[in-house]
């Protein structure tokens, strides 16, 4: 009994990351420990590959860092502002989404962000587990990913530390950034003096590299902006936690544009010395092979037990239930199944979905933000709130639009058009009524 307690969890007795209730005053946290677990959020191993991409059409310097600047300004100050309303509500994102989609409505919403973020997280536990065999192989040891029987393993040896780090929740995640966020930023560091070293005694220096193709800003814009805007949107989820909307508010826009940013810089330096932007692989290529491993290791896993953890808190919200461990196993198993099911075919695909799909949910929430915010943030009166559906479906539309025709930024697209469309459906009907 107790051990069915301990991995379920007892409904009487409260979680202690709170998934369906404000956090309280006495489990707030500061500034280094929200941005520290937000800065491990932000070390994502596919967005080295834009920066990689975007590095290829601009000259290193003073081109490509006003364009990285640029795009991480955009992407930070968008998740701060959504992480402001999380750290002055206490809530996550899925429980600021009642009063903005109302009580039945809302539960689309938990579909949506924790359906989206299992789907991710069994794609990502097969990104992580491909290369860590194909590495180990190049070390010597006898394994092949051609091997159904390693495959499986290394799908669940990866699943399982994903998942359980989530598992003990905001404390897990926590103790995890900071063992991983310093060894990750100390090898960024090799791998770029390494880099530089090289492209002085190859090239005559990185400032030296001619651009390969052309890419108009707002392309770049895109790029750099789509990688992170549907994580971004369920910053919530931690920056709850934040002493208060300042501490929030700042912490997460430094992370994000430290963070990010840097996984950017990180891509278009390998990709512009090595052609490589994976700067684990460019370790590796460096004759740092054990490091490489070790930071391909880190990098994906302070990503995944975010999304793990976010399925938690959606399942939490979507049942009422009012702890958020079963649904966090159930992630993780449905995970490893996908993962060992050709999960790292989809990688792509997925990330497209989720930034199409998800950041106009984050237009709302601002636009109620700033309309409602007279009303209690956990107001279910409402059935369904048209308004904020109406806006959603908007968003989506003129994300999904930008994407086809190359208008703008598609992300940034949804986001503008549901906060808008939103404010003025809200505003117009004064209060919504109840359906």
């Amino acid at each position: 009994m107790k051990l069915a307690s301990f991995f379920v969890g007892n409904a009487q007795r409260p979680d202690p990351d709170f998934p369906l209730a404000p956090v309280p005053a006495e489990a707030r946290r500061g500034i280094l420990s929200i941005g520290t677990v937000l800065l491990g959020f932000t070390f994502f191993y596919a967005t080295m590959y834009a920066g990689a991409a975007v590095g290829a059409a601009y000259r290193f310097w003073p081109d490509l860092h006003v364009v990285l600047a640029c795009g991480s300004a955009v992407l930070g100050l968008y998740v701060a502002l959504l992480a402001a309303v999380g750290a002055r509500t206490g809530l996550t994102t899925v429980l600021l989404a009642r009063r903005a989609f109302g009580d039945w409505g809302s539960r689309g919403v938990d579909l949506l962000l924790g359906g989206t973020q299992l789907g991710w997280f069994g794609v990502t536990v097969a990104l992580m587990a491909r290369p860590f065999t194909q590495w180990l192989a190049e070390a010597g040891l006898d394994v092949s990913w051609a091997d159904r029987r390693v495959m499986v393993a290394m799908c669940l040896l990866w699943a399982l530390a994903h998942t359980a780090t989530a598992f003990f929740g905001y404390r897990g995640m926590e103790m995890l950034s900071f063992v991983a966020v310093p060894m990750i930023l100390g090898l960024g560091c090799l791998m770029s003096v390494r880099a530089f070293a090289d492209a002085e005694a190859q090239l005559g220096g990185i400032t030296h590299v001619v651009p390969q193709h052309t890419m108009v800003f707002s392309t770049a814009m895109t790029m750099i902006v789509g990688t992170f805007a549907s994580g971004g949107t369920q910053a919530p989820n931690w920056a709850r936690f934040a002493r208060g909307p300042a501490a929030g508010f700042w912490a997460t826009l430094l992370a994000f544009c430290a963070g990010n940013g840097l996984m950017l810089w990180f891509g278009a330096v390998g990709g512009a010395v090595y052609g490589e932007p994976d700067f684990a692989a460019v370790l590796k290529l460096q004759g740092f092979l054990g490091l490489g491993l070790l930071l391909l290791a880190l990098n994906v896993w302070t990503t995944n037990d975010n999304a793990a953890y976010s399925v938690g808190v959606a399942g939490s919200s979507l049942l009422r239930y009012p702890r958020k461990r079963p649904f966090i196993l159930v992630c993780g198993a449905v995970g490893f199944l996908i993962a060992i099911s050709g999960g790292s075919e989809m990688v792509m695909g997925w990330m497209t979905i989720m930034g199409i799909a998800i950041p106009p949910v984050g237009g709302v929430l601002l636009a109620d933000h700033l309309v409602c915010r007279h009303r209690p943030a956990l107001d279910v009166r409402q059935r369904f709130c048209w308004p904020g559906l109406a806006a959603y479906a908007a968003g989506l539309a003129a994300a999904i639009a930008g994407q086809a025709l190359a208008l703008g930024i598609p992300p940034l697209n949804g986001i503008l058009v549901a906060a808008l469309v939103h404010a003025l459906l809200t505003r117009g009907h004064g209060r919504p009524g109840v359906r």
